[in-house]
């Protein structure tokens, strides 16, 4: 289904939902909040979505990668996939999940954009709404983004690092989400890889959790 149709069915209106993600983005501290090489939880949430419905899953880990808490939340899809706009799709069913959790991570890390979005990405919408820390992993970029060596360029400023995780694998994207700058960033994220996994060892097993929920729910 074409966007314009998409748009009509669900009545939305993209103008406002945009001048509502310019508004948000101008709360983002893209600075650190904290020491995060002092952090002592690590924490992720990845999404899936099975037919009408959405699953979230929220995990922490602990500095020597172990898992300290689970959870998930099941809702029902109430918004389409539209490129731009990939939170009001995910971001309820993630707070939901997250809100669950009794250990809350000094960070967290989420599969999709940070500052690299045009407006507001996923996971700096994410962090405003759970008022915690986050940055953003991907395997792809918008087309507003240049490369240039290994830093991503966004309006003539440096917005995310390009980062060659696994050898032979095509790399992985990350920016600041919100209340962390990018140097750090890079540092929370390199130090959280575990050989053979792409992605850092939080994101790996939440990507993991989610899909194993969607088994055990028969969906």
């Amino acid at each position: 289904m074409e966007e314009g149709e998409i748009v009509k069915r669900y009545g939305l209106d993209l103008e406002k939902l945009k001048q509502e993600q310019i508004k948000l983005a101008k709360n983002l501290k893209i600075k650190d909040s904290m020491d995060f090489s002092l952090g002592e939880k690590i924490g992720a949430v990845d999404t899936i979505m099975v037919g009408n419905k959405i699953i979230s899953a929220a995990v922490v880990f602990d500095r020597e990668n172990n898992v300290i808490e689970q959870q998930y939340f099941l809702d029902k899809l109430k918004f389409p996939y539209l490129h731009e706009f990939r939170s009001y799709r995910e971001v309820e069913s993630m707070v939901g999940a997250f809100n669950k959790l009794q250990e809350r991570p000094d960070i967290v890390l989420i599969r999709g954009q940070g500052i690299t979005h045009p407006r507001l990405g996923l996971a700096s919408h994410f962090s405003i709404l759970v008022n915690t820390p986050s940055i953003g992993v991907s395997d792809s970029l918008f087309q507003e983004n240049k490369v240039d060596e290994e830093n991503i360029i966004k309006d003539g400023k440096k917005v995310g690092r390009v980062f060659l995780s696994k050898e032979g694998s095509t790399p992985i994207y990350l920016s600041p989400g919100n209340n962390i700058s990018l140097a750090s960033s890079v540092e929370v994220v390199k130090r959280l890889i575990v050989f053979p996994h792409k992605f850092p060892e939080p994101m790996h097993f939440a990507h993991k959790y989610v899909r194993e929920i969607k088994e055990e729910l028969g969906l």
